[in-house]
């Protein structure tokens, strides 16, 4: 698999959507079940690359976790209509949780996996539609294309040793090769200062 920015291929967050969504996982089996504390994850993004210099805060709050099922709709729609059915079958999930970039309210994120680790780490990655503002609307902006944001943290035993990435505008597609892409619309983010709470 293979991530592509342009007509360049990027190697950083190749982990991030598509192998929560299209590979499968040893992990044991998740309840949909509204959790009993909702889960905050705050970090803070920063830019790489064009984005070098910037960066603003981060929260997650997870709510319940997708299932293996949830996971294997996404895989049928998006092998029936590739990136434009992903959307369509995020877009009838009820909401997992919700993200923010510090100061905004947000968004829903609508599948949400959380994946156990040999080390003790817990590897938690997101995927939803992305909203569409209303310039990129009118315009019919080239960005519309890009419309999924997916995330994966690793949150570790010893916080200081998290890690995580962000794609805030992506959308996936197969290549001549029929290997799978995920397509950025800019480079994705570091995440850094990742607690759980």
């Amino acid at each position: 698999m293979r991530i592509v920015k342009k007509a360049i291929v990027a190697t950083a967050a190749v982990g991030i959507i598509s192998v929560a969504l299209l590979m499968s996982s040893t992990s044991s089996a998740q309840e949909n079940a509204k959790l009993p504390k909702s889960i905050y994850i705050q970090a803070q993004a920063m830019g790489q690359s064009t984005q070098l210099g910037q960066t603003f805060g981060v929260t997650v709050i997870i709510e319940q976790f997708s299932t293996a099922a949830d996971q294997k709709v996404l895989l049928d729609a998006f092998n029936a209509k590739q990136n434009e059915g992903l959307v369509n079958a995020l877009t009838k999930m009820s909401s997992k949780g919700r993200i923010s970039i510090t100061g905004t309210l947000g968004y829903e994120v609508t599948y949400i996996r959380k994946f156990p680790q040999p080390d003790g780490s817990t590897k938690i990655r997101l995927v939803t539609n992305r909203p569409i503002t209303f310039g990129e609307a009118w315009t019919d902006s080239r960005s519309m294309d890009y419309n999924l944001s997916g995330m994966e943290v690793i949150l570790n035993p010893d916080d200081k040793k998290n890690t995580g990435t962000l794609a805030p505008a992506c959308k996936l597609k197969m290549d001549k090769e029929n290997q799978l892409q995920l397509e950025l619309l800019q480079n994705e983010w570091k995440l850094v200062d990742i607690r759980q709470r």
